[in-house]
């Protein structure tokens, strides 16, 4: 009884697309069809009523995704009316042509509220009665024609349970990212006020003694804390779903200094597998790179580790990955690339890595592209400011 409560309280699939190219193809195959139906099928008794339905009918299919418990009511309310006229004046009123509007409970289940996919269901089921008095053939048939009523609506059921697996998915990834990188920041911050903690103890114990000494010891405290601050407005927007009571690290996270180390899980290291030799990793660090906020620069050295995994993993016939990393006055710039065979590419077949990675980047204020490299490989970009300032970010050819 809950999961039915719980189905019917379900709500309309967001943003749904209005109309696509499909659709067209779909009425203007329909509509010359139920003309010729018309007039060539002995079944139709009367062919100008039927072509006036059939007309007035076809065209709901364009409004199906916007407004899929609408024209299921008017599509289905009217077979319910045309069935009825039917028990009184035999003949068919529509013709064959109208099984085209068996979509629309498809898109109902797809795109509706499970209120309104409920409601629906109630007039389907009475079409596929009223029909069944209206020409009654048997039972056999009854029970086929029950099954092909309800085949759209169990197609768009479970496509719509498979969208809304693969949404929560990348939405729980997304917290899993927004969750480490809060978690990252904290222990930085954590690291900066430790600091500071201990250097105004000394300053304590030296004020008496040695004044000028003390006066450099509150020019660090001052300098920590700037940094503590700046680290704490990143933490803007990032979320932490953690275990208050867990022990904190206060060692600083990894970062550009330590991302040579990251060689090692490529066949140049021991992470390529016993006996598997795996691409040899190559690192290239340039430019102005000195001086990054942590979150930046702990972010660089994620970027790549995920890069490099998913290519080490993933890339068929890889003989070598790049690694670049390239800094300015405003901005760094990282790049991984390999020369490997992705088929399929790695949004289908590394979970959603990628939406982790773009995530990340989203919250410190920079935009991540991955996709094929001029025709082999795959490249990953990344740019991020150097002072990590919230932004937007794009993610663009990982995801159909």
């Amino acid at each position: 009884m809950s999961d039915f409560r719980l189905m019917v309280r379900e709500p309309r699939v967001p943003d749904p697309p209005e109309r696509v190219w499909r659709d067209w193809v779909l009425l203007g195959l329909a509509v010359p069809t139920a003309v010729v139906e018309t007039f060539v099928n002995p079944e139709i008794r009367y062919p100008v009523a039927s072509l006036i339905v059939t007309l007035l009918l076809l065209p709901l299919i364009m409004w199906r995704r916007a407004h899929p418990f609408t024209v299921v009511v008017i599509a289905f309310g009217a077979m319910v009316l045309s069935n009825l006229v039917a028990i009184m004046l035999p003949g068919m009123i529509g013709g064959y042509t109208l099984a085209v509007l068996m979509i629309l409970p498809y898109s109902l289940f797809r795109w509706g509220s499970g209120r309104e996919a409920m409601i629906g269901l109630v007039l389907i089921l009475a079409t596929w009665f009223t029909s069944m008095v209206a020409e009654w053939t048997g039972f056999g048939d009854a029970i086929g024609g029950l099954l092909v009523i309800l085949f759209p609506v169990e197609l768009g059921a479970a496509i719509r349970y498979q969208a809304n697996n693969r949404r929560q998915a990348i939405e729980q990834a997304k917290s899993l990212t927004r969750e480490q990188l809060a978690r990252e920041l904290h222990d930085s911050v954590a690291h900066h006020v430790s600091a500071i903690a201990i250097q105004a103890q000394g300053g304590r114990a030296m004020a008496a003694k040695a004044p000028d000494r003390a006066l450099e010891v509150l020019a660090v405290i001052e300098e920590e804390a700037a940094r503590a601050l700046a680290e704490m407005r990143n933490m803007v927007g990032a979320l932490r779903d953690g275990d208050p009571s867990a022990d904190v690290e206060l060692a600083p996270q990894p970062g550009l200094a330590d991302i040579e180390r990251l060689t090692e899980l490529g066949g140049n290291g021991a992470g390529a597998g016993a006996g598997v030799p795996g691409p040899r990793i190559d690192v290239e660090l340039t430019g102005h790179l000195d001086g990054l906020q942590p979150a930046v620069d702990t972010a660089l050295y994620r970027l790549a580790q995920e890069s490099i995994t998913n290519a080490v993993r993933h890339a068929r016939n890889a003989s070598r990955v790049v690694v670049r990393v390239v800094g300015d006055g405003e901005r760094v710039e990282l790049t991984v690339t390999d020369d490997g065979i992705h088929n399929p590419p790695p949004s289908a077949t590394t979970g959603y890595g990628l939406v982790g990675m773009a995530e990340r980047a989203k919250l410190l204020g920079g935009t991540l592209s991955a996709g094929p490299d001029n025709g082999r490989g795959w490249k990953v970009r990344a740019v991020l400011p150097r002072n990590g300032d919230a932004g937007r970010s794009t993610l663009d050819g990982a995801f159909p």
